[in-house]
């Protein structure tokens, strides 16, 4: 039986932006009276997710930055896998070297070279602001949980991923987390291995963990958890491995989810 409930935020608990729905807070709510716990781990920033977190009604640490950083919702940090500033520098020179577009986040705070398309589209799905401080981005290289390159399309991520992983030879990865983002973080850095480290603190087994999400960089927490639910939007590589597939995010999937897989959990086993 489930006892904590992990969810992914955007594409699986919001389609974009901050604002829960009414029925997925609901959802949250009744898993919350049977007695489960429920948090989120995300690739966002930590300020992006928290006011997701306080919409939820969660009072235990979050998962963020594709797990690099776990966090009370009152700022105490849990456990954190920070990039070392050398290696963070390293990925500013490699995309900048290639003309590549590439944002860093230290200490919870976002920069880029430049304000450009990319750094817009991205601050208005997340509801955050950056700050452009030119070629000044390589002072910023402390405290790192992650970088994060933005490209035009699945194609160009899924290329860029290929070139990054093998110049870097495992020493750092990418790994996609939607069609235009690539997440740049820590070798064993996971949702899958954050999920672990809270579970353990909370004396649960991963048996008894029950996880939804949605694209690739989901796949890790899914296939560690004891029970997988894919959104209807999910990648088809999602999908394939999950016990369960919802309906899509933006017909509040989620709370179908949670109604006919968690709620109901003894007539799904």
């Amino acid at each position: 039986m489930t006892k904590l409930f992990v969810t992914d935020l955007d594409g699986t608990l919001l389609p974009t932006g901050q604002k829960v729905s009414a029925a997925n807070i609901a959802a949250v709510k009744k898993m919350a009276a049977v007695g489960i716990t429920v948090t989120l781990a995300t690739g966002r920033m930590y300020k992006a997710a928290l006011p997701v977190a306080v919409q939820m009604g969660v009072n235990v640490p979050i998962i963020t930055y594709n797990g690099a950083l776990i966090k009370n919702t009152d700022g105490k940090i849990v456990h954190a896998d920070y990039i070392e500033p050398s290696l963070a520098l390293e990925v500013l020179r490699f995309f900048r070297e290639r003309g590549w577009y590439i944002q860093i986040y230290s200490d919870d705070n976002l920069y880029y070279i430049e304000r450009t398309a990319e750094a817009e589209g991205y601050e208005q799905a997340q509801k955050i602001s950056g700050q452009a401080v030119g070629e000044n981005i390589t002072a910023y290289t402390n405290h790192v949980a992650k970088l994060l390159s933005i490209t035009g399309g699945g194609d160009e991520t899924d290329e860029r991923v290929k070139i990054f992983n093998d110049y870097f030879g495992g020493r750092i990865k990418a790994i996609r987390s939607n069609e235009n983002y690539a997440e740049i973080v820590n070798p064993n850095v996971s949702k899958a291995a954050a999920i672990k480290i809270l579970a353990d603190k909370m004396n649960i087994a991963m048996a008894e963990v029950t996880v939804i999400g949605d694209s690739d960089n989901d796949l890790p927490m899914l296939k560690a958890a004891g029970k997988s639910i894919a959104m209807g939007n999910a990648v088809p590589e999602v999908k394939a491995f999950c016990d369960y597939v919802t309906t899509d995010c933006q017909a509040d999937g989620f709370a179908a989810a949670v109604e006919k897989f968690v709620l109901n959990e003894s007539q799904t086993l």
